[in-house]
């Protein structure tokens, strides 16, 4: 009884963004996946978390979709190579993305990762 009263107190007192991000990384916990924050360059990554964003950067020569998935500790974008749209990867998704994490411009990222999409939450 004392846990649910000391989790209502919490989100009372939090605001929306951490509450959030909470529940992002006890998402990510109970998932089995990496938390983003602790992940390197050139490790095969599991990361799992919502997607912020999702934009099409067309380049001269290669349509590129990019996602930015956001775990509550970090962020790590997605980047399809070549792609235009992926059925269901929009803005507010939770997807879980396998992948070798590179660096680009300071940025985590998998390319042409793996992924799941997961139900969406309200």
């Amino acid at each position: 009884m004392s846990t649910s009263i000391g989790r209502w107190f919490k989100k009372l007192v939090t605001d929306d963004e951490t509450v959030d991000a909470d529940q992002l990384s006890s998402e990510v916990d109970a998932s089995g996946c990496q938390h983003a924050a602790g992940c390197w360059q050139g490790q095969q990554v599991a990361v799992l978390g919502r997607l912020r964003t999702v934009d099409l950067r067309p380049t001269d020569a290669l349509a590129t979709l990019v996602a930015e998935l956001y775990d509550g500790t970090d962020e790590v974008q997605l980047i399809w190579l070549g792609r235009r749209s992926i059925p269901g990867v929009e803005t507010g998704r939770t997807v879980k993305a396998k992948g070798r994490l590179a660096l680009r411009d300071g940025h985590k990222v998998i390319y042409n990762p793996d992924y799941e999409l997961l139900p969406a939450h309200a």
